[in-house]
C-alpha cells in the first residue's frame, strides 16, 4: 500500500483534472443560464418530489406558477422544520427568502397529528413553541402561493423532503444537493457548502437547532454564486478535497482532546507539509487517523516515509529486502504500508506516462470490438440490444467505408467484450450471419493469451461475470434470484459513477472454484424475469470495474483511431522499466499470498504528482470479497511517484 503525501498545488486542480469532476461532466465547462441548473422531470421523479398528476401526490397543492421560465426568472429560498407526528414528517416552521436575502416568510405551524418528537436538536422547535400557534399547513399553502409570481423558480437543498412535506407541487426548482454534484449519487451537506463556497459558519452547535431562514439564505446563495461564476470555477474549489481534509481535522481534533496536554504539538492540518525534496513522505493529519487506533502503523520502505515518530519505521536497501521483512510482519500489525521503488532515474514521469497510454490504448482494443457484415438496411437498434446482452456499452458506431456496413463496438468492461466474441461471432443478428472479432493490431495478435493470463490471475478465482441483467432489477432482487447457488459468496453490482444505476451486470464471488464452473453452466441460457443471462469466468475483478471504466472514459479516442507507436520496438529505457515493473508486480504478489484472510489491501502503482492519480491504481482484497469502495477515499489526495 502506499504513502499519502499533501501539497498546496492540490487545491487547485489542473485543467485535465477538471474534465473528471462530476460537476464538469454534468454540466461541462462555460457558464450557463438558471434555467440550465432547474431539475428536469425525469430528475424530479427519480429525487422523490411530488409530481402533479402522482399517485402518490393526491390533495397536493398546485402553486400554478406555470409561465415559462427564463434565465432573467426570480429566485426564491425555501426551508422547512419538521417534527415527527403520528402521521409521519410534518412542517412545523417554513421560511421563505428572495433573491435579495430578505425573508418574506418565517412561520411556525401547528401540525395536524399528534407530535411524537420534536426533533429539538435539529428543528430547534419546542412544544411550549407551538402551544400559542394558530397556523396551520393550509394557511402556509394559500401564502406561499400569493407570494411566488407564476415565473418562480424555487431553490433549497434536499428540496423534494419540504415540498413534500408542504404537501406542494412546484415545477421548476434548483436543488443545491444536486447541483454540487458528486460521484455515486453522494451530497454534500448545506453546512459545508455553506462554509466552503461562501465562507459561511451556518447550524453552529452554538444554536438550538437550525435556523429554516438561515438555511434557505444560504441554499439561494449558493445557487447564486454557481450560476454567476460556473461550473469551472466551482470545480476549480475542488470540494472533496476541502471535505477530506476537514474531516480529517475533526479526527485529529478529537485525537488531540483525549491527549495530556504538552504531549506533542498538533500540526495544524491547513498548513502542508513542507517537501525539500520529492521524496516519498505520509502528511502527519493521514498519521493522526490511523492513530485513532492507539497503534502505530508499519512503514516499510528505503527512504523515511515519516518523521513524526508516529510510525514503527523500517529502512531497508532493496525492494527484496523489504519484500522480505513485510512477510515476516506485515501479519504483526494491524496496518502495514509498504513502499517499494523503481529507482531515482525513474522519477521523470514521461517514461510511466508512455508506459501508462501503450497500457491504456490495448486495454481500449481489448474493450472495441468489430461485427458485420450487415446488410445495407439493417437495425441498428436490434443490434445495439444483442450486443448490449453481453455488457455494458459505451459507444457504437457505423463503419461505412467497407462494402457492407459493420459496426464497431466499444465496451465498458472488459467480460463483454470477450463474451461477444465467444457467443456471437457466427451468430445471426439482424438478419445476417456475421463475425465477430478484435481490431487487428500489433498489440492485439497476443490478445488470447492475455485473456488467459486473466482468467487464470488469483484474483479471479471463483469469479464469474454476469451479464444481461434488467435494469429494473435491483441488488436484492439478484441476492434472492443467485441464493441457490452453492457455495455463493459475495454479489457485487457495478453501478454508473454519473447516474448511479447498475450496468446491466454483475460479478458472482464463490468459496470454491468448482462451484463457479458449476454456476457458469446453469447460468448460462438462465431466465431472470424474461432477460436470458449470458456468463463466464471473470477477466477483471469486479472491484476492478471502477479504474476501467475511469481510464476509459479519461480519453476520447476509440481503438481504431489510435494507431501510433505499436509497430515501433519499445527503446531501452521502456524495457528495463517494464522489467523493473513485472519485478514489482511479482514482489506484490508474492506479499498478497502470505497476506491471512479479510486482509483490506491497496496497491498503487507508480503515478505522477497530481490531485487525481490515474497511473495503474490496482486495489484488491484478500477473500472472502466485500463491496467497498476502494478509490474514492484518496481520490483527491497527491500521490508520489513512488509507491
Amino acid at each position: 500500500m502506499s504513502g499519502l503525501t499533501s501539497t498546496s498545488s492540490q487545491c487547485i486542480p489542473k485543467s485535465s483534472d477538471l474534465q473528471c469532476d462530476p460537476i464538469i461532466r454534468k454540466y461541462g465547462e462555460k457558464k450557463q443560464g438558471l434555467t440550465s441548473y432547474t431539475l428536469t422531470l425525469e430528475e424530479q421523479k427519480k429525487n422523490d418530489y411530488p409530481i402533479k398528476g402522482s399517485p402518490g401526490c393526491k390533495g397536493y397543492i398546485y402553486t400554478e406558477c406555470d409561465q415559462q421560465r427564463t434565465d432573467s426568472s426570480p429566485l426564491f429560498g425555501l426551508d422547512c422544520e419538521m417534527c415527527l407526528t403520528a402521521k409521519g414528517n410534518e412542517v412545523t416552521r417554513v421560511s421563505l427568502v428572495d433573491a435579495q436575502g430578505q425573508c418574506l416568510l418565517n412561520e411556525l405551524v401547528k401540525p395536524e397529528s399528534t407530535v411524537v418528537n420534536y426533533r429539538t436538536r435539529f428543528s430547534g422547535i419546542t412544544k411550549k413553541m407551538l402551544l400559542p400557534v394558530k397556523t396551520r399547513l393550509s394557511d402556509i399553502q394559500t401564502r406561499l402561493k400569493k407570494i411566488l409570481p407564476h415565473d418562480a423558480v424555487l431553490v433549497g437543498h434536499s428540496l423534494n423532503a419540504d415540498l413534500q412535506a408542504l404537501e406542494m407541487i412546484h415545477p421548476s426548482v434548483i436543488d443545491t444537493s444536486l447541483l454540487f454534484a458528486r460521484n455515486e449519487g453522494r451530497r454534500f451537506k448545506l453546512k459545508f457548502l455553506a462554509k466552503a463556497v461562501l465562507g459561511k459558519e451556518i447550524q453552529c452547535e452554538q444554536k438550538l437547532g437550525h435556523d429554516p431562514a438561515e438555511d434557505a439564505r444560504a441554499a439561494l446563495e449558493l445557487a447564486q454564486f454557481f450560476i454567476e461564476q460556473g461550473p469551472a470555477k466551482v470545480a476549480e474549489l475542488n470540494l472533496e478535497m476541502l471535505l477530506t481534509t476537514e474531516k480529517l481535522a475533526e479526527v485529529s481534533q478529537k485525537k488531540a482532546v483525549l491527549q495530556p496536554q504538552g504531549c506533542r504539538v498538533q500540526k495544524q492540518l491547513n498548513e502542508p507539509p513542507h517537501l525539500s525534496k520529492p521524496c516519498f513522505s505520509l502528511s502527519a493529519s493521514f498519521l493522526d487517523c490511523l492513530q485513532v487506533t492507539g497503534q502505530k502503523p508499519l512503514l516499510l520502505g528505503r527512504q523515511e516515509m515519516d518523521s513524526s515518530g508516529l510510525c514503527q519505521s523500517n529502512l531497508s536497501t532493496s525492494n527484496k529486502q523489504i519484500l522480505q521483512r513485510a512477510l515476516e510482519d506485515v501479519p504483526l500489525s494491524t496496518f502495514s504500508i509498504i513502499q517499494f521503488s523503481l529507482g531515482p532515474e525513474y522519477i521523470a514521469s514521461h517514461l510511466l506516462a508512455g508506459l501508462y497510454e501503450k497500457v491504456r490504448s490495448k486495454l481500449t482494443d481489448m474493450l472495441t470490438i468489430y461485427a458485420g457484415p450487415f446488410e445495407e438496411s439493417f437495425c441498428l437498434k436490434s443490434v445495439k440490444k444483442e450486443f448490449g446482452r453481453c455488457g455494458p456499452i459505451q459507444s457504437l458506431t457505423v463503419v461505412t467505408e467497407t462494402y457492407q456496413p459493420y459496426v464497431c463496438i466499444q465496451y465498458e468492461v472488459l467480460e463483454a467484450a470477450q463474451l461477444a466474441v465467444e457467443s456471437l461471432n457466427g451468430a445471426e443478428v439482424a438478419g445476417s450471419c456475421i463475425k465477430v472479432q478484435r481490431p487487428i493490431t500489433a498489440a492485439m495478435l497476443d490478445c488470447d493469451v492475455w485473456i488467459k493470463e486473466l482468467e487464470l490471475d488469483v484474483e479471479n478465482e471463483g469469479v464469474i461475470y454476469v451479464a444481461g441483467l434488467k435494469e429494473s432489477l435491483t441488488e436484492t432482487d439478484l441476492q434472492e434470484e443467485f441464493s441457490q447457488l452453492k457455495d455463493l459468496e459475495t454479489l457485487f453490482l457495478p453501478k454508473d459513477l454519473q447516474s448511479g444505476k447498475h450496468r446491466n451486470c454483475c460479478f458472482l464471488k464463490f468459496q470454491k472454484s468448482q462451484s463457479a464452473l458449476d454456476a457458469l453452466e446453469v447460468i448460462n441460457g438462465w431466465t431472470v424475469k424474461g432477460s436470458k443471462l449470458r456468463s463466464r469466468n471473470a477477466l477483471a475483478s469486479g472491484h476492478l470495474w471502477r479504474w476501467i471504466w475511469q481510464v476509459n472514459h479519461s480519453n476520447g479516442k476509440q481503438g481504431g483511431n489510435i494507431l501510433y507507436e505499436k509497430m515501433e520496438q519499445l527503446s531501452d529505457s521502456e524495457q528495463d522499466l517494464r522489467k523493473k515493473v513485472k519485478k514489482l508486480d511479482h514482489h506484490i504478489k508474492k506479499l498478497y499470498r502470505s497476506l491471512q484472510n479479510n486482509t483490506l489491501c491497496i496497491v498503487l502503482f507508480p503515478g505522477v504528482n497530481r490531485s487525481r492519480f490515474q497511473i495503474w491504481p490496482r486495489p484488491f482484497k484478500k477473500r472472502p470479497y466485500r463491496k467497498q469502495n476502494l478509490l474514492q477515499p484518496f481520490s483527491s489526495i497527491t500521490f508520489p511517484q513512488h509507491f
